[in-house]
């Protein structure tokens, strides 16, 4: 496509949290790098995290710009400058950002109506973008955060209701109507699918604004989950266009360093510490920038890690901050059990890195990830061609693990069985040293079944990278949604104007 009347004109409008501005991002840069025109609605301080990666693009001739607005954060009882999820950290904090955000409807309406384009990319958390995009003629696109996995498991519990037959918190039941047996136990299941609460309508107004919308933009790809991308399509009858992994657009290994937050140590230190250990033999162990652990469990992993015996790196988050603890700083949160680290940094075991930390699944020492199953952490050890160690805490990571360990044979679970939305002092069940250590071992040892598991996830990680190649699975699906993009323009100028894919 070039600048004239063929392109289209594409205007996301990203969530403000790691996980989903991210991958959000890096889909408009895929949509430049095809030729479309692309405009990023963002607020202030978020730009800053983004700025340079757009910057390149528009050196190597893209169309792509940011159009930066004022998150009203102090309006909403926000301190200034709080304009994304990981500044937000408590619940009540997280509530106020969520309406700091509805509040930037007249804006995003206004910046829609000069603008022009031809459709509106949102996150499925702004439901309202659909009423924009409805009165002004144009497409709507959801971005879903999680894959067809995901979305099928959700949609099926919803119809059937299979757990309102159990009794017990941890008795186990199939989901009915799946392409394949998945299990799970009540205690697995999110609050608000075993019982109403005061989110209950705003979810199901999230629902209604997905299914109603033009259609549904995934960072998956078909081989990681054809028959629910298929089971998604043609049974749920849900327009979706899977285009991932969409992290494989940052092929620089700049862009990658700039995606995300600022790290604590840079790539190179890490680099020239896995490459002093063997093919496989170092574990990975993040669970993302919203888990916190109380000092028990953090005392437990470490247990585990060092008695492993293997090799490992560790980014580590936040502790659970408990009536007893007094933190004068940030780094005091970054707990770690006493002379933890350093006899790890005297026998060469471990790396701890505090914070957010570079990119380096993909070296060949990293045999395992240990992983909280968020969706984009799913993603990055897949296209890694790493198996998984699983630890869901909460949101749909419960479901992404069952797609890791009962669809895709990728990984082992450590065991947890409750879902909690929020951690407090005494909400974490505690798992114990032991059965973390187990889990490791099942995955780093060299036994028949993990070395099977290693193949399979060597050869899904090149699916991955493959996917995204011209003429290949997610290039096609992206130049297909651009093709109907084009089309429902066309529906406009002729008068007929549909904004309901899913309907």
């Amino acid at each position: 496509m070039g600048s004239d009347g063929n392109q289209i004109h594409a205007m996301f409008f990203p969530y403000m949290a790691p996980g989903h501005m991210m991958p959000m991002v890096d889909m408009a840069r895929m949509f430049a790098a095809l030729g479309a025109k692309v405009t990023i609605i963002i607020t202030t301080m978020n730009a800053l995290r983004i700025k340079n990666v757009i910057d390149r693009d528009v050196k190597l001739g893209r169309d792509i710009t940011l159009e930066i607005i004022s998150l009203p954060s102090t309006e909403v009882g926000l301190p200034e400058g709080c304009e994304n999820v990981v500044s937000a950290p408590t619940p009540e904090m997280s509530i106020k950002l969520f309406h700091a955000i509805e509040l930037l409807q007249p804006i995003i309406k206004k910046l829609s109506s000069d603008h022009h384009p031809d459709c509106i990319v949102s996150d499925s958390l702004c439901p309202w973008t659909l009423d924009i995009a409805n009165e002004l003629g144009i497409a709507r696109i959801a971005f879903n955060g999680s894959g067809f996995f995901n979305l099928c498991l959700s949609e099926n519990i919803t119809h059937y209701e299979p757990h309102k037959s159990i009794e017990l918190e941890t008795e186990t039941f199939v989901v009915p109507g799946l392409p394949d047996e998945v299990k799970l136990t009540r205690s697995q299941l999110p609050d608000i699918v075993k019982a109403k609460n005061k989110f209950s309508e705003l979810f199901d107004k999230l629902n209604e604004s997905q299914r109603k919308s033009f259609g549904v933009l995934m960072n998956s790809f078909h081989e990681l989950e054809p028959g629910y991308a298929d089971h998604c399509r043609n049974v749920l009858g849900i327009k979706a266009w899977h285009i991932g992994p969409v992290s494989l657009v940052n092929r620089d290994t700049v862009d990658k360093v700039d995606r995300g937050e600022k790290t604590s140590i840079s790539k190179h230190d890490c680099i020239n510490w896995l490459d002093c250990k063997k093919p496989r033999s170092v574990l990975y162990i993040c669970f993302g920038s919203l888990t916190r652990f109380n000092k028990k469990q953090t005392t437990e992993i470490a247990y585990a890690l060092e008695a492993s015996g293997h090799s490992f790196i560790w980014v580590v988050g936040k502790v659970l901050k408990t009536s007893n603890d007094e933190f004068e700083d940030e780094e005091q949160e970054l707990w770690l059990p006493q002379g933890f680290e350093d006899k790890m940094k005297e026998n060469g075991q471990g790396l701890l890195i505090r914070g957010w930390a570079p990119q380096i699944l993909e070296h060949e020492a990293i045999g395992g990830f240990l992983t909280h199953c968020g969706w984009n952490s799913i993603l990055e050890g897949v296209v890694a061609g790493v198996p998984f160690i699983t630890w869901p805490i909460f949101a749909e990571q419960f479901y992404n693990e069952k797609l890791v360990t009962q669809v895709l044979n990728l990984g082992v679970s450590v065991g947890n069985e409750v879902w909690k939305a929020w951690a407090t002092e005494d909400s974490l069940v505690i798992k114990s040293g032991d059965d973390i250590l187990m889990a490791i071992n099942a995955v780093m040892e060299d036994t028949e079944e993990a070395i099977d598991m290693n193949k399979r996830a060597k050869k899904l990680g090149e699916l991955a990278k493959e996917a995204v190649e011209e003429g290949n699975s997610s290039y096609n699906d992206l130049k297909r949604l651009i093709e109907d993009i084009k089309i429902h323009r066309i529906s406009k100028s002729n008068g007929v104007i549909e904004n309901s894919g899913n309907e």
